[in-house]
């Protein structure tokens, strides 16, 4: 038995080293393309002209950082990725609680049909209907601004849906015990429900910030204007002739820089990626 059990553990031991091995390897190759990145922002242009491997050779360079504090648009790209991924972040939190809650909580006609028409749109590909949207924010006159950057955002099906379960998953007496104390709806809601779906609400603003920091497509259609620009659409405005202006290196300083609020994010929040990632968000 003894034996049995020792052999057991060995086994069980060499298997875990195994699957630690394989995700060290992963990991490896996952952050290779970054740090490759971050030696070509670090490589004047006249070296990654005559061979890109001059990356693994010193000499190095700060030269390109440098060239983007001093005379660069990305930094009012930075600022427009901001301004947009934080306005629609906090639109889709707001709207989303309070659709969750109106869902979970309140009887009105036709409750049911409705909620399956909001979750219909999680079927919809953006571009389906990019032509309408286009149209009816150039009616508005809404391109080249902020709203308009952010408000196609701001329909979330997905957020309705996660705050209308976790709404769902507080048992009803905790309002029947508010309503004793005379509290209003909204004083149920804002006071009491609301602080206890902080775990939902910081998944949702997370991944809503990802999107709207990482989206390409409806800024692309809509931010026309270079002063208007996000990170995404700045910097691949810049690729498409970075042989003939600053060159490779300032570009992957450009995407080097990009990349740093999302990193900050990571770390702060990275509790919350890792739950919803797993599905466990609590």
């Amino acid at each position: 038995m003894t034996t049995q059990l020792a052999s057991g553990a060995v086994g069980r031991g060499l298997g875990d080293r195994v699957i630690l091995a394989a995700t060290i390897a992963l990991a490896i190759v996952m952050v290779l393309p970054m740090l490759w990145a971050v030696g070509l922002s670090m490589k004047t242009n006249a070296e990654l002209l005559v061979d890109t491997n001059s990356v693994l050779k010193a000499p190095w360079t700060l030269r390109n950082y440098y060239d983007i504090l001093i005379g660069s648009g990305v930094f009012r790209w930075l600022l427009n990725s901001i301004i947009v991924s934080v306005g629609m972040s906090l639109g889709v939190l707001a709207l989303s609680s309070l659709a969750g809650y109106g869902f979970a909580r309140l009887e009105f006609p036709g409750r049911n049909v409705i909620f399956v028409l909001v979750l219909c749109g999680l079927a919809i590909p953006e571009q389906a209907v990019i032509l309408v949207r286009h149209q009816l924010f150039s009616d508005l006159d809404l391109h080249n601004t902020y709203a308009g950057l952010m408000l196609p955002g701001m329909s979330a099906p997905f957020g309705v849906f996660l705050m209308t379960q976790y709404f769902k998953a507080i048992p009803t007496e905790v309002d029947e015990a508010a309503m004793l104390d005379n509290a209003s709806r909204f004083k149920i809601f804002w006071r009491v429900l609301l602080p206890m779906t902080l775990p939902a609400q910081a998944t949702l603003g997370i991944f809503t910030f990802l999107h709207a920091w990482n989206d390409y497509w409806w800024p692309l259609v809509s931010g026309t204007n270079e002063q208007m620009y996000t990170l995404t659409v700045g910097i691949a405005s810049t690729q498409m002739n970075f042989a003939e202006s600053a060159g490779l290196g300032y570009l992957m300083a450009q995407a080097v820089f990009a990349g740093l609020p999302i990193l900050i994010v990571y770390m702060f929040f990275q509790k919350y990626i890792v739950r919803a990632a797993s599905g466990a968000a609590t």
